[in-house]
């Protein structure tokens, strides 16, 4: 059985129930290895990085992805329990979805599809790629060593491409079906209420209805060309037939936001990088409808920024919201992009190489989960140790840390405890092992 260094032990005992005493000794393993790795995340790669590039049995560790017995959606209950234990006693549960392509091109993978690259596309040039859709949610959690709160990955979701579904024979879903499953599942885990962000792409009547009925409140971007009306008249006395859904259509977001006469008030809110906008700011309680689906009740705000003289409208479902709080929850959003950037940057995300169904729907939502490991087994650490903060004379960090530095305190923790747990010394020198030596040279040597 692995050893583990007393932070990461105190954080995944709570899995260990998930797997067998065998699998759960091979699982500990890889997931020290992913973390140590620099690059690519194979387990070839994590072996080596462990010590055991001359380990014949190494297909054992491959079937932790491929054929093992253990329930991913568990885990991510789990996770989700430990995340929500590290939010403060006045902090609401929020939580952030969006969907992410992993550019994979093997001809053995089933699920993959041609997408958007939404990184290399403009407004101008669509690029395409071939690749895996996953739906994240992510929950919005404030660190000790950062004032920007972060999203800690919790579910990651495959959402297999229209032509996979039907090659297989199976209804299609879309990445809005996906989040109201997860929804669902998440609102039957923690039996309370808490906030949905997505972004435009999930400014949906379907979804909007779906999270209403799980006690959920969405809140998201929404079109100025939307189409909003007022409440539905009463009844009258003795009016027969079918009750209206919907009363007038009232004036567009799009002309609102070039009315000058309408009641208009200056507003202070928090912008991303936590920066102050003085903008003006427009709301109000209107249905929400389009053709085919039943009419959404939602608390709409307009926000009108002087400088870029721009215009641009969110909403949320609960609408005793307050206009800024409306929108410094969207403003939140954005840390789930960060998330991305750093777990492709630092946690080798699209350079695994795994091609079976089980692997494929493995592998990612455990990198992804990785990201908010590191984080948790940094803040059991912290109870005992101080967090270095690398800066540099062009870079100052502000007293602030981020993932880099947080994953590079969490390696020191391990390199230290694998290989000079039991070291001895004698005056300035520590010795160890000639085989642990070589392994960290061979870390050292190699190309990241």
């Amino acid at each position: 059985m692995q050893s583990l260094p007393r932070g990461m032990a105190a954080v995944l005992n709570s899995f260990s129930h998930l797997f067998t005493f065998s699998t759960w000794a091979h699982v500990q393993v890889l997931l020290m290895g992913a973390i140590l790795c620099q690059g690519a995340r194979r387990v070839s790669s994590i072996l080596r990085v462990m010590g055991l590039s001359h380990e014949k049995r190494f297909e054992k560790y491959h079937r932790v992805l491929n054929r093992a017995k253990w329930n991913s959606l568990t885990g991510a209950k789990i996770l989700l329990v430990l995340l929500i234990q590290l939010l403060p006693a006045a902090f609401p549960i929020l939580i952030v979805v969006d969907d992410t392509i992993e550019r994979r091109g093997s001809k053995k993978i089933k699920a993959k599809g041609c997408y958007r690259d939404a990184c290399r596309s403009t407004e101008k040039l669509i690029v395409k790629c071939f690749g895996l859709k996953w739906v994240c949610l992510m929950l919005v959690v404030p660190l000790p060593w950062c004032k920007r709160p972060w999203a800690l990955p919790f579910m990651t979701i495959l959402a297999p491409s229209k032509k996979a579904n039907k090659a297989a024979g199976k209804e299609h879903k879309t990445s809005i079906d996906w989040t109201m499953i997860g929804i669902r599942v998440i609102s039957r885990w923690l039996k309370r209420a808490f906030i949905l962000i997505g972004d435009g792409g999930f400014a949906c009547i379907k979804l909007g209805h779906a999270c209403i009925k799980h006690n959920v409140t969405l809140v998201s971007r929404l079109r100025l060309d939307v189409a909003l009306y007022e409440l539905a008249p009463t009844p009258g006395p003795g009016q027969v037939g079918r009750r209206r859904e919907k009363g007038k259509r009232v004036t567009s977001l799009k002309e609102l936001a070039q009315d000058i006469t309408q009641p208009w008030r200056d507003a202070i809110i928090t912008w991303y990088d936590g920066e102050t906008k003085q903008v003006r700011i427009l709301s109000g309680i209107n249905l929400w409808y389009s053709s085919g689906e039943k009419p959404l009740l939602i608390h709409w705000v307009l926000v009108f920024d002087p400088v870029k003289n721009q215009a641009e409208a969110f909403f949320s479902t609960d609408v005793k919201f307050e206009p800024e709080q409306i929108v410094n929850y969207f403003v939140l959003r954005w840390n789930i992009e960060v998330t991305f950037f750093e777990t492709r940057a630092h946690l080798g995300i699209e350079t695994q190489r795994q091609w079976s169904d089980k692997a494929i729907a493995r592998s990612t939502p455990m990198l992804m989960s990785l990201f908010s490991f590191i984080c948790l087994f940094a803040i059991e650490m912290l109870k005992n140790k101080s967090l270095p903060i690398l800066s540099s004379a062009w870079y100052d960090k502000k007293g602030e840390a981020t993932f880099a530095d947080i994953l590079a305190f969490v390696r020191r923790d391990i390199w230290a405890f694998k290989n000079f747990n039991d070291s001895r010394v004698e005056g300035e020198y520590v010795k160890i092992k000639q085989n642990e030596w070589e392994v960290l040279l061979n870390q050292l040597a190699h190309a990241a």
